[in-house]
This record gives C-alpha cells, sequence and structure tokens, in this order.
C-alpha cells in the first residue's frame, strides 16, 4: 500500500515539473533592448543569450571583434550610450570556449536617427492579460497623416509587423504563452528620406494557458483524495486488528 502512495506522489511531483518545463534554445539569441532606432544621444543594449555556463561572448560589428564579456547565467549585455551614427550597422554575438565558437547568432541592425514625428501610443485590446487560444488587437496610434509604424516584441531580432496607415492594427488569433512578452511601435514617413518618431511606450501582454494548470491541478487533487482514502482504510483496518487479530 505504501508502494503505491509513493508512487502516486512521485507521479504528481513529475506533472507539477513537467509542467513547468521549457524547451533549450540551441543557438544564440541576440535582441536590442529597447528595441527600435535610437537618437544622437541616445541609449541601447545588444543583449546576447545561450544555454551554456563556461563560455565567453564576442561582440561583432560588420565582420570586426570589438570586445568579450564573460557569461553571467546565460546571458552577456553589451551597453551603447550617448550613440551617434558611428554606432549604426549590424551586430552579432559569438558564443566562445576559448579558441572555440561554439554558436553564432543572427545579425541585429543599431540605426541612429533624429526624430521629427509624434511619439505614438500602443494599445491592446481584450487587454494586458488573456487565455491562450484568445484573439488579441493591438493598435498604434500616431497624429500623422502617412506614417506607417512597426511593432516590436522585446526579446525578438525582427520586428513584427509592418502597419501602413491604412493598417492600423495588427492580430493575432489564437495566442498561446510564446506570444506573452513586452510590446511597442515606433513610427515614420518615407519622403526623400526617412522621418521617425520616439518609440511609444511598453505595454505588457500575459497569456494564461489554464488548461494544463487544470490538469494538473486536477491530477494532483485526485491523488490527495485518494491518498486521504488509503489513509482513512489503513486506520479502519488497523482499528479493527486492535478489537480482534487480523
Amino acid at each position: 500500500m505504501m508502494l503505491l502512495v509513493t508512487h502516486m506522489l512521485a507521479f504528481g511531483a513529475w506533472l507539477v515539473a513537467h509542467s513547468k518545463a521549457t524547451p533549450s534554445a540551441p543557438t544564440i539569441s541576440i535582441f536590442l533592448k529597447p528595441p527600435g532606432v535610437i537618437p544622437p544621444g541616445g541609449s541601447t543594449t545588444i543583449c546576447c543569450s545561450c544555454q551554456g555556463d563556461n563560455g565567453n561572448f564576442v561582440l561583432y560589428k560588420k565582420g570586426h571583434q570589438l570586445r568579450t564579456l564573460e557569461l553571467r547565467g546565460s546571458r552577456a549585455e553589451f551597453s551603447i550610450s550617448n550613440a551617434t551614427h558611428e554606432d549604426t550597422g549590424p551586430y552579432s554575438c559569438h558564443y566562445v570556449d576559448g579558441d572555440t565558437v561554439l554558436a553564432r547568432s543572427e545579425t541585429v541592425d543599431i540605426m541612429v536617427q533624429e526624430f521629427r514625428l509624434p511619439k505614438p501610443v500602443l494599445s491592446v485590446l481584450p487587454g494586458h492579460e488573456v487565455a491562450a487560444g484568445s484573439y488579441v488587437t493591438f493598435r498604434c496610434t500616431i497624429a500623422h497623416s502617412s506614417a506607417g509604424c512597426f511593432l516590436y516584441l522585446e526579446g525578438e531580432v525582427k520586428t513584427l509587423s509592418l502597419l501602413s496607415k491604412e493598417q492600423d492594427d495588427f492580430n493575432l488569433s489564437h495566442v498561446h504563452k510564446g506570444n506573452g512578452g513586452r510590446y511597442s511601435c515606433q513610427c515614420f514617413t518615407k519622403g526623400a528620406s526617412f522621418e521617425w518618431s520616439a518609440v511609444s511606450k511598453t505595454l505588457d501582454l500575459v497569456v494564461r494557458d489554464y488548461t494544463w494548470s487544470n490538469v494538473v491541478r486536477l491530477a494532483l487533487g485526485a491523488g490527495v483524495l485518494v491518498l486521504l482514502g488509503l489513509i482513512m482504510a489503513e486506520a479502519v483496518h488497523s482499528h479493527q486488528c486492535r478489537l480482534r487479530p487480523c
């Protein structure tokens, strides 16, 4: 009987651990924080992450090595402050162990431009917290008649969408936990040259996956009830044995 109880508790622990498991990334992730075009004198951070615990990150610009940083946790950050047009260009990270390159990232582009357009406002419907499978709409609003806008998700190398003036909304159907995160938008016009706005204030989208959580809770609840039943049965059996030999 105790062996059965042990197996049930072990199964419950496995369910909890499995519900929290996340897949590992085989390559480097690189992104800007915050994302988007930055103004002269502005700042941004190049973030590189990779699963590993004994290597270093080397930052490259246009194929030329700039600097090396030790891995802290699974991440390294390269900050650019008081930006100038000289900082414009493609950047990438190499994850190295000694002289051996273990992984190479994609490239991320830094653009330094004056901000001449009004700052946009980003909103999300139906709200900042939704259930998995919901339909979500992002809207980037700017006081300009012909501006297009980019939608950013922090942690992604590329923009999610280009929103033209005729397409104000970006729609996500059947959202999942991977769609959660910190969003922002930035607008521009294209004439003789590009003119840019500042990046909007960020908003956080939280996607709740209630389905698997409910399965785990129900399984653990059922396990607890069965365990209590077994304990009560054992107590009744012991009581009966005391009244008469078993």
